[in-house]
């Protein structure tokens, strides 16, 4: 069926050409009461429905304006119907049987409603889809609302029509007056708020940098605290540096001395000379132990000491921990128990670091072990991502009391006590053990109960593990 192009107002529909639709009320268009009585009932029907008043005389208008039109080309019809749902909508529709409506009218019309105009030949039909505003009622109540509506009677005169129009034009221009006023009251709250803002941000900008000034004094504050610290560390650096190489030197002289007065070649000398020379050697031994222990320490906190990773087979090493203890402190009854030296790789790792780590904390366990055992097991580890190396150290010595577990890692701290009778030491073991174990990347962990003994856990990554070679040799006690 050929159909003229539908003139569309927002939102407007595609129009599809069929019979006539189902209605509500219907009115006859063919003089100008009639088409006076289609506007008044169609600002009726629309106020009955809920439609805003500026919504209202949009319809009314768009209707008079077809009617109008159609007063010189011929009668038409027009239907009121409604819809319900989730948009409820009002349908109005003109149809006619001869005669289209002329396009400046169509043009005005599609400008306040939407429209939808569908002609066959002579006949065609022009429908409004007008949506309404929720209101809770079926198609029926609304459509009885419609009816109730359409069929009040109305003054036909053409002066009551123009009068009509007339006082809905100053109403119309009453609601835009107001919604006018209303734009200017909300332009100026607009413009009061926008006002706070600006001052809302210039007090925050001028606290941000007010702010930022405190920040970059403390930046500055703190950079000159950093350099502080940094120059007090190198100087301690230098400081122990020093010491340790000035000490060094006649400390190795006495050392030399004492040996040499006791060899056999020198002159001989009495049991009591002897004893005296022995204690000038140990205490000079004591101190040279000290002055290297320091120079590590520093080393390694300084970051002087690297990292040489390399094949590490640990059964050589457990022999070698094994009979320098056994010999230092085999005598005092105390059971030295080593893992079975067929169950140890060989890993990669720094062995010297390793060593250093393994022997402060075996000399901490027998030097404060009286009775019972020390016993260090080995194991390599694959939970993780890559294998680690687990070491444990347990003794059944005094232990450490629980207030003093937290402090046994400082430099030069060592626990009070009567154990600490007859045992010597310059309290850098533990820290020297923790700051090498940290180098190497790994933890330490010390438990322990007085009275019952300590342990201590290594945990270190491995990198890898080589074969275990010959199986031989086993667990030493």
């Amino acid at each position: 069926m050929p159909a003229d192009s539908p003139r569309q107002g927002p939102g407007a529909l595609v129009a599809v050409a069929g019979p006539p639709l189902p209605t509500a009320a219907s009115l006859a268009l063919a003089s100008a009461q009639d088409v006076f009585r289609l506007r008044r009932g169609a600002q009726r029907a629309a106020a009955a429905l809920g439609l805003e008043q500026q919504d209202q005389v949009r319809l009314a208008t768009a209707l008079s304006e077809l009617g109008r039109d159609r007063l010189g080309r011929g009668p038409g019809t027009v239907s009121f119907r409604s819809e319900s749902g989730e948009q409820p909508t009002l349908v109005v529709t003109l149809e006619w049987d001869r005669g289209q409506p002329t396009p400046e009218v169509l043009e005005l019309v599609s400008r306040i409603v939407a429209i939808e105009h569908t002609s066959d030949g002579a006949r065609g039909r022009v429908s409004i889809r007008q949506p309404l505003p929720a209101n809770g009622l079926m198609a029926d109540d609304m459509d009885d609302r419609l009816v109730r509506c359409l069929v009040q009677p109305d003054a036909t005169t053409e002066a009551d029509f123009l009068r009509a129009q007339t006082r809905d034009l100053v109403a119309t221009l009453e609601e835009t007056r107001a919604q006018r006023e209303d734009l200017r009251r909300l332009n100026r709250e607009l413009e009061e708020t926008n006002q706070g803002v600006l001052a809302l941000y210039s007090e925050l900008a001028k606290e941000l940098e007010t702010t930022n000034i405190g920040v970059l004094a403390l930046h500055s504050e703190l950079d000159e605290k950093s350099r502080q610290i940094r120059e007090a560390s190198e100087a301690k650096t230098r400081f122990w540096t020093n010491i340790s190489h000035e000490l060094r030197a006649p400390i190795n002289s006495v050392v030399a001395l004492a040996r040499l007065l006791l060899d056999a070649g020198s002159e001989p000398v009495s049991a009591e000379q002897r004893q005296q020379i022995k204690l000038i050697e140990a205490s000079g031994q004591t101190v040279l132990s000290l002055v290297s222990d320091l120079l590590d320490v520093v080393k390694a906190e300084s970051g002087l000491l690297d990292v040489e990773r390399g094949p590490v087979d640990l059964r050589l090493l457990v022999t070698q921990l094994s009979a320098t203890f056994e010999g230092t402190y085999g005598g005092k009854g105390v059971c030295l128990v080593t893992p079975d030296l067929r169950d140890l790789p060989t890993v990669i790792t720094d062995e010297k670091l390793l060593t250093h780590v393994l022997r402060n904390l075996m000399s901490n366990a027998c030097k404060f072990t009286d009775e019972g055992e020390v016993r260090l097991d080995v194991a390599v580890t694959e939970d993780g991502p890559s294998p680690s190396l687990h070491v444990t150290i347990t003794d059944t010595g005094v232990g450490i009391p629980a207030a003093e577990i937290g402090r046994v890692f400082e430099e030069f701290y060592q626990v009070r006590g009567p154990h600490q009778s007859g045992h010597a030491g310059t309290g850098l073991g533990l820290p020297y053990a923790r700051t090498l174990t940290e180098l190497l990347g790994g933890t330490i962990k010390l438990t322990s109960t007085p009275g019952v003994g300590t342990r201590v856990e290594v945990l270190l990554p491995v990198h890898g593990q080589g074969d275990h070679g010959d199986e031989t040799g086993g667990g030493t006690q």
